[in-house]
């Protein structure tokens, strides 16, 4: 099956387009307990200019939320977006600049991409700019561009920091940074928030939600149980409620069904292998 076929599949089934696509697509943004918490504390952390950590399991939605903060950005914000951390504290430098300023530094050595960004940096907090630098997968980064991160955070005026820190990634952030060797990064965290996967309610909603957006929320019919049973097999994680809906979805469209009955989740959770 094309793309093209499986786009029409959806139409057929009086969708716009898929509700439960794996990509983080801000347009199905849930606003959930969880999620409106994390996105307030990442705010907060903006605002105060200080160290802010976002972390959580695989599949959660982390992503999803660094991208709905990229996409309502607060006043006189400026976001560089460090999607990739595996690599080098140079290279690290060079990509924010890139993000800030759109376009690479002439003069690639250390010593002058450090000059560089603080004169950035000065320059915008002049023109009354707070600049955020957001890593996504932090888990990822190296001890060593860790404590170049910690020497960033260091850059301030008399008056206030130059430049915020978010740093998103799974648990495995939170053991890399209780290391001893991390201790002067992790002094300086002063909001961490852990996003939990979803209640029964949160699920429910969280469906219904996808469902709506897709201009669809009428052509389907989910009972209690259906709910019920997603929740149990996904253990109220998005992503895999995305996949077991996909997975659903499809197979109701197989067999000619407006209906998700118990049977079809349970044929999907075995394909899904959750």
């Amino acid at each position: 099956m094309t793309l093209l076929d499986l786009h029409l599949c959806y139409q057929e089934m009086g969708f716009k387009e898929a509700p439960f696509r794996l990509t983080p697509d801000t347009n199905f943004f849930f606003p959930g307990s969880h999620h409106l918490e994390a996105l307030h504390h990442l705010k907060f952390g903006i605002a105060s200019g200080e160290l802010t950590l976002l972390t959580g399991e695989v599949g959660l939605g982390k992503t999803l939320l660094c991208r709905h903060l990229l996409r309502h950005p607060l006043a006189g914000v400026r976001f560089a977006y460090l999607l990739n951390p595996d690599q080098s504290y140079e290279d690290l430098l060079i990509s924010i600049v890139e993000d800030l300023t759109g376009q690479l530094p002439v003069n690639r050595t250390l010593g002058a991409l450090q000059r560089e960004l603080w004169k950035l940096l000065l320059r915008l907090a002049e023109a009354g700019t707070r600049v955020v630098v957001l890593v996504d997968e932090a888990h990822r980064l190296s001890g060593k561009v860790l404590e170049g991160l910690r020497l960033l955070s260091n850059l301030d005026t008399e008056k206030e920091k130059l430049l915020c820190l978010l740093l998103v990634g799974q648990p495995e952030l939170e053991q890399k940074l209780s290391a001893r060797v991390c201790r002067p990064l992790r002094q300086r965290i002063s909001v961490h928030y852990r996003l939990e996967p979803f209640t029964y309610w949160e699920t429910r909603a969280y469906i219904l939600h996808r469902l709506q957006i897709a201009e669809a929320f009428h052509h389907f019919h989910l009972g209690l149980q259906v709910f019920l049973l997603i929740h149990y097999w996904s253990g109220g994680v998005p992503r895999r409620i995305n996949q077991l809906c996909d997975r659903a979805l499809l197979a109701a469209y197989a067999q000619g069904r407006h209906t998700l009955g118990p049977y079809i989740i349970w044929q999907a959770s075995k394909e899904c292998l959750l």
